[in-house]
């Protein structure tokens, strides 16, 4: 029988105590330590990130109602039976607007709501419009505000959009968002894998392991930022999907991506055929003339006609968009813009000479990817379903916080100054990766380097962990197999 002493101090891990960083070649754990190696970086390194997209984005869930709170005078007006013609209401923006161009109208599309009159505006940041909110029962102007977008966000809620989506830094700002949408389907699968081979040991020592004790301290840590990560994975792994979308390296790839598998969007016709609407859509700068370049005149009665040709054919929606051509040789367009359920995406195009409609797009026709992609992203900004949607969203936000809290709170109570290995368990070696079987890693690597060609900033992200990582094992290594001698002569 042999006995286990306790190695005195200095002296190296003994043969029943391997050292994490010493572990010999082609180690059957290996995918596991660089999971887990993975994870924990990953965790600490992006969890800031995480945490600001977490926080930033419940607030943008519950944005519609704190618009509704800090902009009720443009936004509502006692219920209105009988509206004046939108002719009327569109012709007291106009006269307001100070000779603006007018971009797109939006009329009020219930009772108590304002009518939306958009217009250009050079002060402005791009996609964003100077808009005036008309009361449709008495054409009065109620409020005169910039909105960003298709989705018509107010000051507030451009504010907080822009921080989840770029901390307001403008484009610099963006790759915040991409590394969290990136890394957030990487650590929760990852999570996910480690989670089940944890219950997949204590399964197989459930018969000779001492009963346990009700888990406390950082056991109770573990088992929150587990059990939470678990119930939440699809959600994680949709908002991660969906978040990539909007991307500037990531986007630009599933923007290709759908364009070769003819998953776009399609979009409504506009031009007018002939002779005279080629020469006006001709942008090469030959020929062009200041005329050609000018936004074309209309009547405000216009919108009269143009709402109720549509409103006789496919659009049906309460809440439409209502564009004049935007330049000579286009039609009117009336287009469906609510993001709730089961809303649709329909739109027509007026000619506005003959007052025929030359182009229709049913939503019913869209391919199931384009379909998708618009549910998907209604439900990411907490539109699709309402309230039920946004309370979703503000529950999965605090959940991902909190996870990124319990994260946290893990690698404080295992940090190597507190003597973690014997307190908390071994953690995962250094240097991992390049000690397994030749075939896991070739395969590993392969389909790192596609998962990096699709996704930039986490492939540039990931190699330089690796790097990292494989550097400080060594260095770690040699500084043990060639210690420097540090004791005074003499003693």
């Amino acid at each position: 029988m042999t006995l286990l002493t306790k190695p005195p101090a200095g002296a190296s891990p003994t043969p029943s105590q391997p050292d994490p960083d010493t572990q010999p070649a082609a180690d059957r754990g290996w995918f596991r330590a660089f999971l887990l190696r993975i994870h924990f970086y990953a965790g600490i390194l992006a969890g800031p990130f995480l945490l600001v997209a977490a926080v930033s984005g419940g607030l943008y869930a519950m944005a519609p109602q704190l618009e509704q709170a800090m902009y009720s005078k443009e936004l509502q007006v006692p219920a209105v039976t009988e509206p004046l013609p939108l002719s009327t209401q569109v012709k007291a923006a106009m006269d307001h607007a100070d000779g603006d161009a007018l971009v797109t109208v939006r009329p009020a599309p219930g009772p108590e709501d304002t009518t939306r009159v958009l217009f250009a505006d050079a002060s402005l940041g791009e996609s964003q419009y100077r808009t005036l909110f008309v009361d449709p029962g008495t054409a009065e102007i109620r409020g005169d505000l910039p909105t960003y977008g298709s989705s018509g966000a107010l000051p507030v809620r451009t504010w907080i959009s822009n921080l989840h989506r770029s901390l307001n830094l403008g484009e610099p700002g963006r790759v915040y968002s991409e590394l969290a949408a990136s890394w957030l389907w990487v650590i929760a699968l990852g999570g996910l894998l480690l989670w089940i081979e944890r219950i997949r040991r204590k399964r197989t020592t459930k018969n000779t392991a001492p009963k346990p004790r009700p888990a406390t301290g950082r056991a109770r840590t573990v088992w929150l930022h587990g059990t939470t990560g678990t119930i939440l994975l699809a959600a994680f792994l949709f908002l991660s999907a969906t978040g990539l979308t909007w991307s500037e390296n990531a986007g630009a790839n599933v923007s290709t991506l759908r364009t070769a598998l003819d998953w776009t969007t399609p979009t409504l016709k506009t031009s007018l055929t002939g002779p005279s609407s080629a020469a006006a859509g001709d942008h090469s700068g030959h020929g062009s003339t200041a005329a050609s370049a000018e936004l074309p005149a209309f009547d405000p009665v216009m919108f009269d006609t143009v709402t109720r040709i549509a409103r006789a054919d496919i659009i049906s929606a309460p809440m439409i968009d209502i564009k004049p051509p935007a330049k000579p040789g286009t039609a009117w367009s009336v287009t469906e813009t609510g993001r709730e359920w089961p809303a649709s995406a329909s739109a027509v195009a007026v000619d506005p000479a003959t007052g025929q409609i030359t182009s229709r797009l049913d939503f019913d026709d869209f391919n199931p990817a384009a379909k998708l992609t618009r549910w998907g992203i209604a439900a990411h900004m907490g539109l699709l379903f309402g309230l039920p949607n946004q309370l979703a969203l503000l529950g999965i936000a605090a959940g991902l916080a909190a996870m990124v809290g319990w994260g946290y709170v893990m690698w404080w109570k295992r940090r190597p100054s507190r003597g973690s290995a014997r307190a908390f368990g071994r953690p995962a070696p250094r240097g991992a990766f390049l000690r397994g079987h030749w075939a896991g890693v070739l395969t590993a690597i392969t389909v790192m380097v596609a998962v990096g060609l699709f996704l930039p900033l986490l492939g540039y992200s990931l190699l330089a962990f690796i790097a990292l990582d494989t550097l400080v094992a060594e260095v770690k290594r040699r500084q043990r197999r060639h210690p420097l001698d540090t004791t005074a002569p003499g003693k």
